[in-house]
C-alpha cells in the first residue's frame, strides 16, 4: 500500500472519530479531544470544509446540527460548565415570561473569573454558597448539561433582582408559575426565605392562592 494511501485511511478515520464526537456531545472545545487520537488541527480543517461551523471562539458544532431554539444555552454551558442559568433565560427555558433575552443570564461564583465570549452575549450574576446550588437542576441541550435554577428559585430570583428585571416581570412570572403548576405555594415559599425574599413575595403570593 502506498504511503499516500496510508495517510489518506488515517485521516479519514480521524474526521470519522471526530464527528461522531460532535454528534454525540452536540457542542466540541478543543479540550474534549484530548486522550482521543484526534489533533485540534483536524477542527480547523472541518471547518474550512464546511463541515463544521466555529459559533463562538472555542466551539464547535455541525454545520447542519438541528439548532433548538436554546442553542445558545448550550454553547455557554459548554464554555462555562460551572455556571448556573438563571433569571431572564431560566424564565424562558421554563416558559415562565413572554421576555426574549438576547443575553443569556449566567450566574457564576463571586470569586470566579469573568468569562469571555464573543457570543453569545453574556450577563453575567454573581452568586455564592448556596447561591450556586440550591434550587439548581440539570438539563440537556442538544447533549450539552446545562445547570439551571428551578422554577421556584428563578422566580424567587427576579424579586431579588426586581430593580433590574423589573417588578412587573418577576410578577409575570410568579402568576405563571402557579397558574401551569410548575411549582407549589409551599415550594415558592421555600425560595422566597433562601434567598431572603419571603417578605417581599409574601403580600403577591397570598393575592395569587
Amino acid at each position: 500500500m502506498m504511503a499516500a494511501d496510508v495517510m489518506t485511511r488515517a485521516a479519514s478515520a480521524t474526521t470519522t472519530r471526530l464527528l461522531a464526537l460532535v454528534r454525540r456531545l452536540g457542542v466540541v472545545r478543543p479540550r474534549d479531544l484530548t486522550g482521543r487520537g484526534v489533533p485540534r488541527t483536524t477542527l480547523a480543517k472541518l471547518v474550512a470544509e464546511g463541515v463544521l461551523d466555529r459559533p463562538s471562539r472555542g466551539v464547535y458544532v455541525l454545520a447542519d446540527a438541528d439548532v433548538t431554539e436554546h442553542h445558545d444555552l448550550a454553547q455557554v454551558c459548554k464554555r462555562v460548565p460551572h455556571g448556573v442559568v438563571c433569571l431572564l433565560s431560566a424564565l424562558r427555558f421554563h416558559r415562565l415570561t413572554t421576555q426574549a433575552p438576547h443575553e443569556v443570564w449566567l450566574g457564576i461564583d463571586r470569586k470566579a473569573r469573568l468569562p469571555k465570549l464573543d457570543h453569545p452575549p453574556l450577563r453575567v450574576v454573581r452568586f455564592s454558597g448556596a447561591g450556586l446550588t440550591a434550587g439548581v437542576e440539570e438539563h440537556t441541550v442538544e447533549g450539552v448539561r446545562v445547570r439551571m435554577t428551578d422554577p421556584a428559585r428563578t422566580v424567587a430570583d427576579c424579586f431579588a433582582y426586581r430593580n433590574t428585571v423589573g417588578l412587573e416581570v418577576a410578577l409575570e412570572a410568579l402568576r405563571d408559575c402557579l397558574r401551569q403548576r410548575r411549582a407549589t405555594v409551599d415550594e415558592l415559599h421555600r425560595a422566597a426565605q433562601a434567598r431572603r425574599m419571603a417578605n417581599v413575595m409574601r403580600p403577591y403570593l397570598e393575592a395569587l392562592v
